[in-house]
């Protein structure tokens, strides 16, 4: 099956090509930077070099591969950090922008099948502690995340109701493995061993979470089968921050994270930060296991952690 990955060169963008090539498809991989054209062709893919912003160069991409399936893993999230504090969604807006640049394109060359990367934790803070992918996006949280969420579900939307496509979104749980913020080297390991990351109020918050090849494997999966609709892409075991923290502190070789009030935590981390702490709903993926007959290689991150960071 011919298959187009657009972001191929990101964090999932590299496991997925890779995932793809042994999977016996034909991958074509789009890249903005011309730099990381050879890490596309590292995972067996042909690397074509094209701003997704650019929708005249974007469609005569996509015309000359001839996908059956299109892929998009577009995202400008900070190399660095992702900090819920001080996060800017601008650069990440403009790429959902090319991804509904991407849709079109694929819808004008007849592409069969179009799958899209969002995140799974979009789902309001209310009622239970764990939502499937009938329960309501949070539409209007605190700034900055609120700047983010719109787009993304917006782009959603663009996707799921597009007319002569088969139109796939997967709801990614929080990344961990090589090159995302929670690998050894990542923001997300400096900001723990630092101790500016803290435990706050009772640590309620619900995070889910998925290992990159992971991810690759149920977007593999998800690009041969599953009816079209929202998948959550996350392991099996949401867990509340009071959790998960410590055990991935002990896993980066991080002291055991200090407590904080909430109320500090909003004076020092302002409220999109500690509701995330403290309110934030995990997601469960019994329907992505179930209908993408998908299993992750780490059911939990307790032994992802261990396995893969320590």
């Amino acid at each position: 099956m011919r298959v187009l990955v657009a972001g191929a060169s990101g964090a999932i963008g590299r496991p997925l090509s890779r995932q793809l090539v042994a999977a016996g498809h034909e991958v074509t991989g789009i890249t903005s930077n011309p730099a990381n054209a050879p890490l596309v062709e590292q995972n067996g893919a042909r690397a074509v070099v094209c701003d997704a912003l650019d929708a005249g160069a974007l469609t005569a991409a996509v015309a000359e591969a001839r996908p059956e399936v299109v892929i998009s893993q577009l995202t400008r999230l900070p190399k660095d950090d992702y900090d819920p504090r001080t996060i800017d969604y601008g650069p990440t807006n403009r790429a959902r922008r090319g991804g509904n640049n991407l849709l079109a394109a694929a819808r004008t060359v007849g592409t069969r099948r179009f799958i899209t990367q969002t995140i799974a934790f979009i789902y309001a803070p209310e009622g239970g502690w764990v939502k499937d992918e009938t329960a309501p996006a949070w539409t209007d949280p605190p700034e900055p995340f609120r700047s983010g969420a719109g787009p993304t579900l917006e782009h959603e939307r663009e996707v799921l109701e597009a007319d002569g496509i088969e139109g796939l979104v997967l709801r990614y749980g929080q990344f961990y493995g090589p090159g995302t913020y929670y690998a050894l080297d990542g923001g997300t390991a400096r900001r723990v061993r630092s101790r500016r990351f803290p435990i706050v109020g009772r640590g309620d918050g619900v995070f889910s979470f998925i290992h990159v090849e992971d991810a690759a494997a149920a977007t593999v999966a998800a690009s041969e089968r599953g009816a079209p609709g929202i998948y959550n892409v996350v392991d099996d075991e949401p867990a509340p921050l009071r959790e998960w923290l410590p055990v991935y502190a002990e896993a980066v070789g991080a002291k055991r994270p200090f407590r904080i009030p909430t109320w500090i935590g909003r004076i020092f981390g302002g409220p999109f930060a500690t509701l995330m702490a403290t309110e934030l709903r995990g997601a469960s993926n019994a329907k992505a296991k179930r209908e993408l007959e998908w299993q992750p290689r780490y059911p939990s991150w307790r032994q992802g952690f261990a396995e893969a960071l320590g």
